[in-house]
């Protein structure tokens, strides 16, 4: 995906914030995402907002009387996928041992985190062994 591409993708922190909701709560309508926000967003920001999400393919609506319910079309793995590689891309040029080394440093990823992940390298590498062997 070109760096274009990926700028009229990528979720901006207002947009975050209503997909988190619609991935905690469901499917959901502008007015019961509102109250769920942090601020104090009028309902048409609100509604604007999904449809910019709608237009990048990020929910779908459903009529429901009159209004519309939105759903996620994107699981928050897959947008947090999306944004862990846009960041190593743009911040650390692909190197992921420098990204990690950069959350190490400023405190972000700690000693038992680094254990927690080298068990779950671990198993994944156990997985794909086992499924070369067919």
């Amino acid at each position: 995906m070109s760096a274009a591409a990926s700028d009229k993708t990528a979720l901006t922190p207002l947009e975050l914030e209503i997909m988190q909701v619609l991935w905690s709560q469901g499917p959901s309508t502008a007015a019961e995402i509102v109250p769920l926000l942090n601020g104090n967003l009028a309902y048409n920001t609100v509604g604007t907002m999904l449809q910019v999400l709608l237009r990048k393919g990020r929910v779908k609506r459903t009529a429901e009387g009159r209004a519309y319910r939105y759903r996620a079309t994107v699981s928050r793995e897959r947008a947090a996928g999306s944004a862990i590689g846009d960041l190593l891309k743009r911040m650390f040029a692909g190197d992921a041992q420098a990204m990690l080394l950069a959350m190490v440093d400023s405190g972000h990823v700690d000693a038992e985190d680094l254990q927690r992940a080298r068990k779950a390298l671990q198993a994944a590498e156990r997985e794909d062994a086992k499924e070369a062997r067919g």
